[in-house]
């Protein structure tokens, strides 16, 4: 099934208006191992690499706590 136009505009503007976007670059065959991994245990580098995020703020900010 086709997605139509209109449907493409409202999925851009919800995205625009509901997420930043952040562009990250990686040694050349990185990106596949993160792919591969994020795929093996997530299901999306997405979702693989906001949690990587969240994980290491609260990790760094528990270690700031203790000192």
């Amino acid at each position: 099934m086709a997605v139509s136009k209109a449907q493409q505009r409202a999925t851009h503007k919800y995205a625009k208006n509901h997420y930043d976007r952040i562009e990250m670059q990686v040694p050349k065959g990185k990106k596949e191992k993160i792919t591969a991994h994020a795929i093996n245990h997530d299901g999306s580098m997405n979702k693989f690499l906001n949690r990587a995020v969240d994980e290491t703020i609260q990790r760094d900010n528990e270690k700031d706590n203790k000192e």
